[in-house]
């Protein structure tokens, strides 16, 4: 049944991306658009896979997937919890078994790196723009335990504190409802059009005439 499961979401991914990327390049949109060093905006080239869309892709990126997913299918054995802070947000996620351990570890490690570097790995989180644009306004403390590992992000800036704690909350669900919320999550990815969720969050272009 985890099986079935697990090849269920990987052919809905691939059918959102798909189907994501063919309504772009139907607009004329077949070009690749690099939008600046941090790999910002759609990459929509010819030959470069459906999911090369949603953010810049690199050597890391099929590991990253691959650690997602093995969270997710492992959701009943995580234990999380978030405490909000004036200025921030502390997460721990930990499990007692230790693959799963290993795995929020690694997780947390890359994304850290992933901030620290600019390079956002993004599936459908409309929070995660927000916080790499302003990486350079947070305080990062990460501290590994035997189970998994305590996160403190902290900042002075209310707009990126209100966006950290949405992502603990977009987190939290991944967590409570496993497969199920990463389909919700491909669905409302689908709904973004194109654009992925930096389209999602660009203001609307005024259509009225004066």
């Amino acid at each position: 049944m985890k099986h079935s499961s697990q090849i269920a979401i990987a052919v809905a991914a691939t059918l959102v991306f798909a189907a994501a990327t063919a309504s772009a390049q139907s607009a004329g949109t077949g070009m690749s658009h690099d939008h600046g060093a941090t790999g910002h905006g759609p990459m929509m080239g010819r030959g470069m896979g459906p999911s090369a869309m949603l953010t810049k892709q690199d050597a890391n990126s099929a590991t990253d997937m691959g650690l997602v997913m093995d969270l997710v299918h492992n959701n009943t054995k995580i234990k999380r919890t978030v405490t909000k802070l004036p200025d921030g947000i502390t997460t721990v996620t930990e499990s007692d078994d230790p693959k799963v351990a290993q795995s929020i570890q690694a997780h947390v490690a890359s994304m850290a790196g992933r901030l620290k570097d600019g390079r956002e790995f993004n599936l459908f989180s409309t929070t995660l723009p927000v916080i790499f644009d302003n990486a350079d306004k947070t305080r990062s403390v990460i501290k590994m335990t035997d189970k998994g590992a305590i996160v403190t992000r902290t900042s002075t800036d209310a707009k990126l504190v209100a966006a950290m704690q949405a992502h603990a909350g977009e987190v939290t669900e991944l967590v409570q409802g496993g497969p199920a919320a990463f389909h919700r999550g491909l669905s409302a990815r689908m709904a973004m059009g194109s654009g992925g969720p930096r389209g999602a969050m660009a203001p609307a272009t005024s259509t009225h005439n004066h």
